[in-house]
């Protein structure tokens, strides 16, 4: 019996040599891995910064009523082109009871006024040219009799006013509501029975329209406090729309912020473009935008995929590695480079390799194949 045992044990322990020989040389018949190599090229580089924002119109002009009311009329709609003087909307007026009140009384107080002066006038007047009373005398009665038809006329325009909105043969009356600039209705933001306060000292008043000449746009948008010092007045900006597909338009910058402004923890610089408007694309205010700067730019230089380099762990200064006598003996060594510009693709190299060096790919493996994949799995 402990023979029997004993056979049963040589043979596990032969079978279980002759499976770890088996999967040992199956291991190492496989292929190694061969790295392949790429020579440095000649090309451009820029490197680009985008800026998010908007197109919006240059100037943007509001229309505000000269006298509260209730909007009576809206004549035009949003969109529609307007000259200047273009009729917009009608102001009903409501006028104040007390404010009415107080300018009938004024009214009443001038013509008892002018009445009482007119007594004396007409009585000196007969006096004068009798060679009663003198020149002089007459003519500061004469003076007040003027002033007191003036300040009547004065007393019925306020009271007019007050009433209709408007003095009697005004050319423009305070109740119509004109376009004060040539452009595109882009908002009316009130409508008929809408209440409206006129525009004061003390309030900036119901906007009743705002109007923009959409051909002078510009774009408005904000860079990162890391990229504004490279930015300069004048530099050419490709502005591309959210809206229009395909399709790019020229801009200029024409003003960098003095002054930035913390957006989640980064600081944000606002910059704006003149904008080159097509005739064949029509933009409206406030579509999303972005704009691509050239931050810097260098021609026909030394360049390599970003992918072949690699970072020294203690110094975190850049190297590749370069093949050694024939590629195909897969013999590399490190060298160090000195980089410039990247634009996230291919990088500037300085110094540390020439056209002609072989440079290692990193990160290249053999793929596996499905059927060695699924042997594997199995055992």
């Amino acid at each position: 019996m402990n023979k029997i045992v004993k056979y049963v044990l040589i043979g596990i322990l032969v079978l279980g040599a002759l499976w770890a020989a088996a999967f040992f040389i199956k291991s190492n018949s496989k292929s190694a891995i061969t790295f392949e190599t790429q020579k440095p090229f000649i090309a451009n580089i820029e490197k680009k910064t985008v800026a998010t924002g908007k197109v919006i119109p240059e100037d943007e002009v509001e229309i505000k009523p000269q006298i509260s009311g209730i909007i009576d009329q809206i004549y035009l709609e949003e969109g529609a082109k307007v000259k200047a003087g273009d009729l917009i909307a009608k102001i009903k007026v409501v006028p104040n009871e007390q404010a009415l009140n107080q300018a009938s009384g004024r009214v009443r107080t001038a013509q008892l006024s002018l009445g009482n002066v007119k007594i004396e006038y007409d009585r000196n007047k007969a006096l004068f040219e009798k060679g009663v009373i003198s020149s002089q005398d007459f003519n500061t009665l004469k003076l007040q009799f003027e002033q007191a038809e003036q300040e009547l006329k004065n007393a019925q325009a306020d009271y007019q006013i007050i009433r209709q909105g408007s003095a009697g043969g005004s050319t423009t009356a305070n109740t119509n509501i004109r376009a004060t600039v040539s452009g595109t209705i882009l908002e009316i933001p009130v409508k008929e029975g809408d209440q409206v306060i006129q525009s004061n000292n003390f309030n900036d008043g119901t906007t009743i329209a705002s109007i923009a000449d959409l051909g002078k746009m510009i774009f408005e948008g904000k860079v990162d406090e890391g990229e504004v010092g490279k930015l300069e007045v004048g530099m050419p900006l490709k502005i591309s729309l959210g809206a229009v597909e395909g399709k790019e338009l020229e801009a200029k910058l024409k003003f960098i912020a003095p002054k930035g402004l913390e957006e989640a923890g980064a600081v944000q610089f606002k910059i704006e473009g003149d904008v080159e408007v097509k005739d064949d694309i029509f933009i409206r205010a406030g579509y999303s935008a972005n704009a691509s700067l050239v931050l810097e730019k260098k021609d026909s230089i030394l360049v390599i995929p970003e992918a072949l380099l690699q970072f020294d762990k203690n110094t975190d200064k850049p190297y590749v590695e370069v093949a050694v006598g024939d590629v195909a003996q897969q013999k590399f060594e490190r060298k160090d480079v000195e980089i410039g510009i990247s634009d996230g693709v291919n990088v500037e190299i300085i110094s540390g390799i020439t056209e002609e060096d072989q440079v290692k790919q990193w990160n290249k493996t053999e793929p596996i194949k499905k059927g060695e994949d699924d042997e594997e799995t199995s055992e």
